[in-house]
């Protein structure tokens, strides 16, 4: 079978078993919907929070980013891995005790205000919508290559595929799916990888086989071979990186703390019976995480050694399918800039004197080769002409961790309409059959939108969840940061502090992506920090913000304090203190 009829019954297969665990586990009341009845244990759970996790940017994105970065893309190994690390220890426990299962159903009750939850509410709308963009956009280009479909029609599969089995089984469905797809994402990243890393150097292992010696070429490491065959092409070398020093701090630390503010995993340890139950899955997630994260920066360095060695300066006429198969898709694509008919990839804006001189001579006329980041990982098994079944099972993967997260930010896009914003705001005396029924609706209607931002993406898959990590930093985390661990931050601080971070990112970003795109150069951005990187920046002004009002301003009600002090003590004492359990 070739590879599009490998992808077929690999894709096909996992889409019936994902089908089939929805209708299995449909929720059949709003506790199932929102947070799977309570009742996962911890490793399950553990699976889910992966898999919930590691997006279409982790899988597809983050190993191509890093593969043209170098070691500029040590950002988002840090700053996710740490940022999850942050979240486990030090607010996802609180927050289980809290007994809210929504970042805005904790932000209303701690600060004992619905202006507040509604504030909470919409940054998680638009936090979760540019997040699930880049997850919709993975699909289509997964799509577009393999089952040879326009990106667009890639796209509204996905759509309808999410569409069933989120507003079907709500979180209960979502759950057992989950974990599912964790088990075939990280089986499809790890096996082209291990064939890839014995090819190149000697042994299975890709962390070992990255710093290893290259078996072609006895004596000569992997990353020397790499850094020599970049600084060649007019880049800088593939072990420095060319970020600024602040660039990079800013945008790990956007990355660390929105990862700690992000609703779709949040909501994941409100699935467990018990907070202790909530830790202990916690921690398997973060062994299942590293699983693939200490992988990736191998895969980086086997794709981008391979796509050079095969690519450059080759005849156009004899490049292999695989070349071919991705420019249809118009993620890959040469123009014959000097008429030779062969290809040339090199740094045409290095202006360096000794390697212009050297670009003169060889008679090139600028860079001919456009590379979409996000194909890095999809197409590295047939670039490493691995076996056809390997490149199918890739393929299922990347369908598998973006269909997984885009789930998770469905649900979160639901809950936030039909149980914070409708019952918490606007009809507090919902029934539980219209409050289901609101937050179906609010999911289909997710889906619409989150296809069309899937469409219409405002950069590469990885990219934009940066962005979005950026604006749960700058609004979320301050806010559940010092609503449990400072007894007099109050409302209108909170408010405040959520509205000026997110308000002051957003713009941000807006600017130099959309507004003024020209202008997106290190010499205008602020402090020398990109729109990536921004969210630190609003995060800092959110807390300046929130303890300034909230030190103008009266302080919190006895009751509220008194809670805040419980949920830190691991222990029910103060008559006051919300119940282990919630209702809905």
């Amino acid at each position: 079978m070739n590879v599009q009829a490998w992808t077929f019954v690999i894709v096909g297969f996992t889409f019936t078993l994902y089908m089939a665990i929805a209708i299995w586990s449909r929720a059949k009341t709003t506790g199932d919907f929102y947070v799977s009845g309570r009742h996962v244990s911890p490793i399950p759970n553990g699976m889910a929070t992966a898999a919930d996790w590691m997006s279409a940017a982790s899988f597809i994105s983050m190993a191509g980013l890093i593969a043209f970065s170098g070691r500029d893309g040590s950002r988002y190994l840090l700053g996710w891995t740490g940022g999850y690390v942050l979240l486990a220890l030090l607010l996802a426990p609180y927050l289980r005790k809290f007994g809210k299962f929504t970042v805005p159903d904790f932000v209303g009750d701690r600060y004992y205000s619905n202006v507040a939850r509604l504030v909470a509410a919409l940054c998680a709308l638009f936090v979760s919508f540019t997040y699930v963009a880049g997850q919709m956009r993975g699909v289509g280009i997964v799509f577009s290559r393999f089952l040879e479909v326009p990106v667009n029609l890639g796209v509204f599969i996905g759509m309808g595929i999410v569409f069933i089995y989120a507003v079907l089984g709500g979180m209960k469905g979502i759950t057992y799916t989950q974990v599912a797809q964790y088990c075939i994402l990280i089986i499809a990243y790890l096996i082209p990888v291990f064939f890839i890393s014995f090819m190149l150097t000697g042994t299975p292992i890709p962390q070992l086989g990255m710093g290893g010696q290259m078996t072609a070429e006895p004596g000569v490491y992997l990353l020397d071979k790499l850094d020599g065959l970049t600084t060649e092409l007019g880049f800088d070398a593939y072990t420095d990186g060319s970020k600024s020093r602040i660039d990079l701090l800013f945008i790990t630390l956007a990355l660390m703390v929105g990862t700690a503010g992000l609703p779709h995993v949040i909501i994941r340890f409100f699935t467990v019976p018990k907070v202790s139950q909530a830790r202990t899955s916690a921690g398997w997630a973060l062994i299942f995480i590293v699983i693939l994260y200490t992988t990736a920066p191998a895969l980086a360095v086997f794709a981008r050694t391979n796509l050079i060695n095969t690519v450059q300066d080759l005849e156009y006429s004899e490049v292999p399918a695989w070349f071919t198969k991705w420019e249809a898709t118009n993620l890959i694509s040469f123009e014959d800039k000097n008429g030779d008919g062969r290809i040339q990839y090199y740094n045409d804006a290095n202006t360096d004197p000794e390697f212009l001189a050297k670009v003169e001579a060889a008679g090139w006329n600028g860079n001919e080769l456009t590379i979409n980041r996000d194909i890095m990982v999809l197409a590295n098994p047939e670039i490493a002409n691995l076996p056809d079944w390997v490149v199918g099972l890739v393929a299922a993967g990347g369908l598998a961790a973006a269909l997984s997260t885009a789930a998770g930010l469905l649900l979160v896009i639901s809950t936030s309409v039909a149980h914070d914003l409708v019952k918490g705001v606007i009809k507090p005396n919902l029934s539980e059959k219209e409050e289901l029924l609101y937050a179906r609706i609010a999911a289909a209607g997710a889906v619409c939108v989150a296809g069309y931002f899937g469409i219409n993406p405002p950069g590469f898959v990885g990219e934009v969840v940066s962005f979005a990590f950026g604006l749960a930093a700058a609004s979320f985390f301050p806010a559940i940061l010092l609503g449990i661990f400072y007894k007099r931050m109050n409302k209108e601080g909170a408010i405040a502090g959520m509205i000026t971070g997110i308000g002051f990112t957003a713009l941000y970003i807006a600017y130099f992506r959309f507004i003024n795109p020209d202008a997106d150069v290190a010499e205008n951005w602020l402090f020398g920090i990109s729109p990536e990187g921004i969210g630190g920046i609003g995060m800092i002004l959110n807390f300046i913000v929130s303890l300034l009002v909230c030190h103008l301003t009266p302080t919190p009600p006895e009751e509220i304090q008194a809670i805040v002090e419980d949920i830190r003590i691991p222990r029910q004492t103060a008559a006051k203190a919300p119940a282990q359990d919630f209702e809905i």
